[in-house]
């Protein structure tokens, strides 16, 4: 379980927010929530990456936490989330923060790779938290890139984890030069 002291690194409204999830998630018995959300540190770390982008793209929703803590830490910030799968708890996390955070957030039943041919182009920032396989990484990544802007950031999450080698297999498959830190792996397109 996080410690409260590690909400620390995260901007004073999210952390509060995940706080509350965190709180939430023990008293609905929600253990996968608690155990499926980014560390803290790796919130904060794509939280600095996201700085300034308007127009942002996560695959793989899970409770919901990233995209609520991306919509927090930036009014103008637009979040589309997309997952095949409706996790329990999501609603019950979005009551959590205003009307005002909640209408930035937009959710899609579909695939990542799916959802980039229905969807506009002028992402900024593009978060990859999915099924860490590496077919579907390198999909996901394929689908999306006609979508970026010039200079977006695409950020994997879980990179480097010993449970996850898909995503660390689909960047040498790609060749991508980026950077690693923590849990996640970041380059400009």
């Amino acid at each position: 379980m996080t410690s409260p002291f590690a909400l620390r690194v995260l901007p004073r409204r999210v952390a509060l927010f995940q706080w509350r999830a965190r709180r939430l998630a023990k008293r609905l018995g929600h253990t996968w929530g608690l155990e499926a959300a980014a560390s803290p540190a790796d919130l904060a770390a794509l939280l600095r990456l996201a700085r300034g982008r308007r127009e942002v793209v996560e695959l793989g929703t899970g409770p919901a936490w990233t995209a609520i803590a991306l919509a927090i830490a930036d009014p103008a910030r637009r979040v589309t989330s997309y997952d095949p799968v409706v996790h329990d708890h999501r609603n019950d996390y979005l009551g959590l923060v205003p009307a005002r955070v909640r209408e930035r957030i937009r959710f899609v039943e579909a695939e990542g790779a799916a959802g980039a041919a229905a969807h506009g182009g002028g992402v900024e920032l593009l978060f990859v938290d999915s099924t860490h396989d590496r077919a579907a990484t390198v999909a996901e990544l394929r689908a999306w890139e006609p979508r970026l802007v010039d200079g977006a950031v695409v950020v994997l999450h879980d990179y480097g984890h010993p449970d996850f080698p898909g995503v660390a297999q689909a960047v040498r498959e790609l060749g991508i030069e980026g950077e690693a830190t923590g849990g996640i792996f970041a380059f400009v397109h």
